[in-house]
């Protein structure tokens, strides 16, 4: 298939927005809080998986999945969190991306629940060792921590989760089907000019 100019038939403004989408319930609007509450505290506790999205200076975007044990991400005051960077990859894209452009979003996910927690602020790449000890793992402290001021906190409907059925296990393909990780990861590798050996 060729590819589509979007531009030619697209929406570019939030007035023409509005007149297609409508417009939000007072109440979807003011849920919106600029702190972490009790109860968004106590979410963030349990949650063992999030999703960190960042972009660089020139708005190139990223969204990286990050899994710890639960109340891995320290809630430091109402306005702040800290989220250990553990050993990966060494790519580092979030940290690189902040270090140009404050402005994160984070989306907190509970096991087997379809609300999630949605969380914006600006992002500081921090080495302090006192805050670096709290988020030890095995005893091991991270090299680095991204601390947040929060901006924005709310929690989001469960609609996607639950038509998704992804906490439902007998909607799960079988394991056989699902695409491989090697294989994409070395089609990857061959695309870029990467000779693998067999």
């Amino acid at each position: 298939m060729e590819p589509i100019n979007f531009s030619a038939n697209a929406v570019t403004s939030e007035e023409e927005l509005r007149e297609i989408v409508g417009t939000p319930h007072e109440h979807v609007i003011k849920k919106n809080v600029s702190l972490i509450d009790d109860q968004c505290k106590r979410f963030i506790e349990m949650s063992p998986l999030f999703f960190l999205s960042s972009s660089n200076a020139e708005g190139k975007c990223d969204v990286s999945p990050k899994g710890d044990f639960p109340s891995g991400v320290h809630v430091l005051n109402n306005k702040q969190l800290v989220i250990p960077d553990r050993p990966g990859n060494k790519r580092v894209d979030s940290i690189i991306n902040i270090l140009s452009n404050p402005h994160v979003g984070l989306l907190f996910l509970i096991p087997g629940l379809g609300e999630v927690l949605r969380i914006n602020g600006r992002a500081t790449i921090i080495k302090d060792p006192e805050i670096l000890s709290s988020l030890s793992l095995k005893g091991k402290p991270p090299l680095l921590g991204i601390g947040v001021d929060v901006e924005e906190c709310f929690i989001h409907c469960p609609r996607a989760l639950y038509q998704s059925k992804v906490w439902n296990t007998d909607s799960w393909p079988d394991k056989a089907d699902l695409p491989s990780s090697l294989e994409i990861f070395h089609a990857a590798l061959r695309h870029n000019g990467v000779k693998l050996k067999k």
